[in-house]
C-alpha cells in the first residue's frame, strides 16, 4: 500500500502553534487530508504525545512520536520514537538543558499539555525555542540510543537549519534530512523527507511522505528511509 506520512506538526504546546492545534484537531485533520502516518514534533518536549496517541487511535491514523530538538548550534533536529515513553523521555531530557528563560504567553504565544479530553492539565515555564546544551552530533547519539531516526529539520531553510547555521551539512549518522527547497545544500544520498511543519490545521499534510509498505508505522518508515524508498510530494 502507498503510505503517506507527516513527519514534522506542532500542537498547542509550541508557542509558536495555535491554540486550535489539539492533538485531537491535528488527527482528525491528518485523518481528512489522506495522512495514515503522522508524526507530533513540538519544540524541545513530547509532553502532548500521550493525548496525540489518543486522539490517532480514535481516527485510526498511525502515530509516531517524537519533538523537534534544538541542538547547541540553534540547528533544529527531527527526533522520531517508535514508542510514546522513548519520545517522552527524550523530550524531558531535552527540555531540561534548556535556559532559564521564563516563557511570556502574552509575547510569544501559549505553551499548554493537553489531556485527551483537551483540558488544559499543565504549562511548561522554559521557553521552548530555546537552544540545548547538546551539539548536533550529541542530539544524533542521544536518538539513536533510544532506538529513534535522527533527521535535520528543514535543511535548506533559511533560520535554524544546517544552511543558515553552519554553512554545510556536517558528517553524521542521519537517517534522512528534511528538505523544503528554500535553498541550495549538498546532502549527498541521503533520502530526502517533505514535511508540512504545520502551526495551523489547514496546513497537515500540505506537504508530505510517500512510500510502499505493507502497512503504516515506525518499523515501515525505518525500512524505506533505510532503502532509499521514500518519495518528497506537495499538495497540489
Amino acid at each position: 500500500m502507498t503510505i503517506r506520512a507527516d513527519l514534522h506538526i506542532h500542537s498547542c504546546l509550541s508557542p509558536c502553534g495555535e491554540l486550535t492545534m489539539s492533538p485531537r484537531a491535528i488527527a482528525a485533520a491528518a485523518a481528512e487530508s489522506g495522512i495514515n502516518l503522522l508524526a507530533l514534533t513540538d519544540h524541545n518536549t513530547a509532553r502532548n504525545v500521550p493525548a496525540f496517541a489518543a486522539a490517532c487511535r480514535d481516527q485510526g491514523v498511525a502515530a509516531v512520536f517524537g519533538c523537534e530538538a534544538t541542538s547547541s548550534e540553534e540547528v533544529h533536529v527531527l527526533a522520531l520514537f517508535e514508542h510514546e515513553r522513548d519520545a517522552i523521555e527524550f523530550g524531558d531530557e531535552v527540555y531540561a538543558t534548556l535556559p532559564d528563560v521564563r516563557h511570556d504567553p502574552a509575547r510569544f504565544g501559549d505553551q499548554v499539555v493537553v489531556d485527551e479530553e483537551e483540558s488544559i492539565v499543565a504549562t511548561l515555564p522554559k521557553y521552548l525555542i530555546a537552544a540545548s546544551a547538546w551539539s548536533l552530533t550529541q542530539l544524533g547519539r542521544l536518538i539513536h540510543g533510544r532506538g529513534g531516526l535522527f533527521i535535520p529539520a528543514h535543511v535548506d531553510r533559511g533560520s535554524f537549519s544546517v544552511w543558515s547555521q553552519l554553512g554545510f551539512l556536517p558528517v553524521d549518522e542521519y537517517d534522512a534530512v528534511e528538505r523544503v527547497g528554500e535553498g541550495r545544500i549538498d546532502t549527498g544520498d541521503l533520502p530526502v523527507i517533505a514535511a508540512s511543519d504545520a502551526h495551523e490545521p489547514g496546513r497537515i499534510g500540505c506537504r508530505a511522505t510517500e512510500f510502499e509498505g505493507a502497512g503504516p508505522g515506525f518499523a515501515a518508515l525505518g525500512a524505506a528511509l533505510r532503502e532509499r524508498r521514500v518519495r518528497p510530494i506537495a499538495r497540489t
